[in-house]
Formats: structure tokens, C-alpha cells, sequence
């Protein structure tokens, strides 16, 4: 996952410290590595955080900052900083285990602390690793981040176990700086490294979003033949693959959301080639003169594309994920080996 920057940098003025410092470092490279050794962990942490996010510097900025050293340097002196750039030289000062634990926080949810990192943690993910954890553990961080983030946890917890770490906080006295630290290790070690690890995608769940942005045939065509070489990769890209089926699996709550976020004309075309129990479903979560009026329009339409009606559900299983991602709504599991009605 590349975190370079759109545009070139151009101008020295616009430069944090770290930043200057790290072009310094990086147009010096592996050679003069031993400078590291100079900085404390903390230096060292803020460095590598601005070198991973420096991007393309200006061949101008390098001379700015490097008079001294470029009198060999040509126009296109220009350096990259990249994860990868700054992972081979923390690689020649560092062992490889504490470079590696340093990398996975850089990638990790963007902030200088691991409180403002954990503000940038999903509160789902957040919640689902805090609940096993000492409610007197739980306390301490939720005071620590931020009271809006520390809330929507909170909500997303058991409500025993939310209520508990409620009554810790409510009594909780100053905590004791080495207690603080071993909690702030404990989480960099095990929450911030399993989350950068998973993050990294699975190639059939990558494989499964393409797929279910094929048209019907062409997805058909490509599992049948997959099939054929495969049967193992092709049963789980179709498990992995949320189809405009899956959506009768919806409570009305999530169905109601996601009518808000459809365009009716998109949603009279998906439902025409939607099965009859798809679509009832979705009548019966309207009023009934909204029923009545989507009724008619589909009858209106007369015959339609199947391209056309391929768009329409495609836009609308892209627009139940986009609310899924939000926590709007929940998407069941999909993978059901049911042969759909059309």
C-alpha cells in the first residue's frame, strides 16, 4: 500500500523538521546509514514516519537543502521516499524484528501516538479487541482517546462489560506512567501488528470484488472455467462474492437505509430483474403509495437491458457495501450455492 503524495514537492517552506531532515537521510542513502545511530527510538520513529510519506522531492528541494553536496547532482536528482526506500536503510542499523515492528506501525492507522492511532481504528475493530480484555485495561484507554471515538466504542461493546469499564472510569485515579507504557506496548505488539497484517488482502477476496464486478455472463463464463482448473478457488471466490441475491438477507432496517441511498430509477431496473420474493421484499419496506407509484414505473419501463439491469444491482450491492463499511448497515455472509431466479 503506496503512501507517496499526488504532486512533486517543490517548496522547502511547506517542509516539517522530520521531512527535511529525512530527504537529508535518504539523499545520503545506505552508506551514511550509520548517522542513524545518532537519534534516540523516539527520532528515529518520528524520521522513518516522515521518510515513508515523503513521495517524489523536487531535484530543487535535494539542492535547497543539500547545497553542499550538489555539485555532482543533475536535474533529475529527484529521490523517492517510499516504505520500501526506508525499510532498506532502518534494515542496516536496526534488527530485523524491531525494523519489521516499526514498519507495521508506520502502515498502521495513520498518527504520531498509539492513542491517535487507535482514533483511527475503526470503533468495530476496536470494540471486538478491547472485550477481552480487563475492563480496568479498557478504562485506561478509552480515557485516553478521543470522548466522540470513546463513545461509539463504548456503544459497540456487550452493555455489561460497557458498563463496567464506565464504572472503572468514573473512579479511576492517575495512572502510573509504567502501567500506561506496558498497555501502550501490549497494544503496538499485539492489536497495531495483527492489524497491519491483516490488512493485507486476500487474493480470492480481491479476486471475488472483480468477479462481482463482471456482467452476468462473463462472471458466469470465468467460475465455470475456473471450475474446471480449480474447484477449490472457485468455491471461494463464489463465497466470498456478495451478489445482488445476498441482499435479501437484510433486516428492514438495513433495507430501509439502503432504499434512502438508492436513486429510484436505478432501483425500478434492478428490481425488475430481481426474483419475486427479492422484490416483495423491498415493496414491503415502502409505503404504500411508494409501492404502488415504483409498481408502476416498472411496468412504464416495458422491456429493459439486461446490461442495463446487471448496472442497476451492481450499483446497488456497491451501495450496500459502502454502507456496510460505515456500520449503517450489517451485511450477512453470502456464499449461498442456491442457483438465483431471475
Amino acid at each position: 500500500m503506496s503512501a507517496h503524495k499526488a504532486k512533486t514537492l517543490t517548496d522547502v517552506s511547506k517542509l516539517t523538521g522530520p521531512e527535511k531532515a529525512a530527504i537529508v537521510l535518504l539523499s545520503l542513502g545506505e552508506e551514511h546509514a550509520s548517522i542513524w545511530k545518532q537519534f534516540d527510538e523516539e527520532e528515529i520513529k518520528d524520521l522513518s514516519q516522515a521518510m515513508a510519506g515523503l513521495g517524489t522531492v523536487a531535484a530543487s528541494v535535494v539542492e535547497e537543502l543539500l547545497v553542499e553536496f550538489v555539485t555532482g547532482m543533475s536535474s533529475a536528482g529527484a529521490i523517492m521516499g517510499s516504505f520500501e526506500q526506508t525499510q532498506r536503510l532502518l534494515s542496516a542499523i536496526m534488527p530485523p524484528e524491531k525494523v519489521e515492528s516499526l514498519m507495521e506501525e508506520i502502515r498502521g492507522p495513520a498518527g504520531r501516538t498509539m492513542w491517535d492511532k487507535l482514533g483511527n481504528v475503526n470503533e468495530a475493530v476496536l470494540a471486538n479487541y478491547l472485550k477481552n480484555e480487563y475492563p480496568q485495561t479498557v478504562a485506561v484507554v478509552l480515557s485516553k482517546i478521543k470522548s466522540e471515538h470513546a463513545a461509539r466504542v463504548l456503544a459497540a461493546l456487550p452493555e455489561d462489560f460497557a458498563l463496567e469499564c464506565v464504572t472503572r472510569m468514573l473512579r479511576m485515579e492517575p495512572v502510573q506512567r509504567d502501567i500506561l507504557d506496558k498497555i501502550e506496548q501490549t497494544l503496538r505488539n499485539e492489536f497495531m501488528s495483527n492489524l497491519a497484517r491483516t490488512s493485507k488482502r486476500d487474493s480470492h477476496e480481491m479476486m471475488a470484488e472483480i468477479f462481482n464486478a463482471f456482467d452476468r455472463q462473463t462472471e458466469s463464463r470465468f467460475i465455470a472455467a475456473l471450475e474446471e482448473r480449480n474447484r477449490e478457488s472457485a468455491e471461494r471466490i463464489r463465497a466470498l462474492m456478495f451478489v445482488f441475491d445476498d441482499l435479501s438477507k437484510l433486516d428492514p432496517g438495513g433495507v430501509q437505509t439502503l432504499l434512502r441511498a438508492v436513486e429510484k430509477d436505478q432501483l425500478g431496473l434492478a428490481l425488475k430483474g430481481a426474483s419475486d420474493t427479492l422484490r416483495e421484499m423491498f415493496f414491503s419496506n415502502m409505503s404504500e403509495r411508494a409501492a404502488k407509484i415504483m409498481r408502476e414505473d416498472m411496468e412504464d419501463m416495458g422491456p429493459v437491458r439486461l446490461k442495463d439491469v446487471d448496472q442497476a444491482q451492481m450499483t446497488m450491492v456497491q451501495a450496500a457495501k459502502d454502507l456496510a463499511a460505515k456500520g449503517e448497515i450489517m451485511l450477512a455472509g453470502s456464499g449461498s450455492d442456491d442457483e438465483l431466479i431471475y
